[in-house]
């Protein structure tokens, strides 16, 4: 955020920034810092994009708002230096996992998180530990197949958006993955998780790179 996104022409994130987002209202110094580093970069003039995923489906308005972000839908097509290609955060393609769609068709209900969103923090935060608790679980009893992208799935996407690069997350399984479709090349970008390493696409006029990044051992 502070010596390279600084100098971009934009940043996109595309889900699971967080373990869980608790809601807009968390006012926890972890989640200040967040949004005052967001605020930072917006305020330098870099546009800032955020994609929802699973464990950050609550980001609203207001985080919007108090960090200048730009929230993004669950299927975006964006320009990459004249190249088309369409980001999302990668949970949607997972078609076999109809146990975790059914799951998120549930929680994305407006009304829901209307009422979610409503309640004290003393109250959400052990509802929240629970849907953690129980998605480790089911986690465990899944194979990785069935939590891995559907091939088909991916294919209506880019017919769909009319595109020949799809990037996303979700998986953990950082990638590029090409293929063939209607006899036009295709590539897939999958970004990895943030446990023990980043993990970023640079991408700028002249080519593109999926890199990972040691953390820092120093404070911010």
């Amino acid at each position: 955020m502070r010596t390279e996104a600084i100098n971009a022409d934009a940043l996109y994130v595309l889900g699971d920034l967080f373990d869980f987002w608790i809601g807009d209202d968390d006012k926890s110094e972890f989640a200040n810092q967040i949004r005052a580093e967001f605020k930072r970069l917006t305020d330098s003039g870099v546009p800032c994009f955020f994609t929802k995923g699973n464990r950050d489906f609550l980001v609203g308005k207001r985080f919007a708002k108090q960090t200048g972000v730009e929230l993004l839908g669950d299927e975006t097509v964006i320009d990459l230096y004249g190249r088309k290609a369409v980001v999302l955060h990668g949970d949607t393609l997972c078609t076999e996992d109809t146990q975790y769609l059914a799951f998120r068709a549930k929680v994305n209900q407006p009304w829901l998180q209307w009422v979610f969103n409503r309640l004290p923090m003393s109250v959400k935060t052990p509802i929240v530990r629970k849907v953690q608790t129980d998605a480790r679980d089911n986690k465990k009893s899944k194979s990785l197949m069935i939590m891995d992208v559907t091939q088909s799935e991916v294919e209506r996407v880019m017919l769909d958006h009319q595109v020949d690069l799809m990037i996303h997350g979700h998986t953990h399984r950082p990638d590029m993955h090409t293929f063939s479709l209607n006899d036009q090349p295709m590539t897939r970008i999958v970004l990895g998780d943030w446990y023990e390493q980043g993990s970023i696409l640079c991408f700028d006029a002249n080519n593109y790179s999926l890199q990972a990044r040691p953390f820092s051992s120093e404070p911010c």
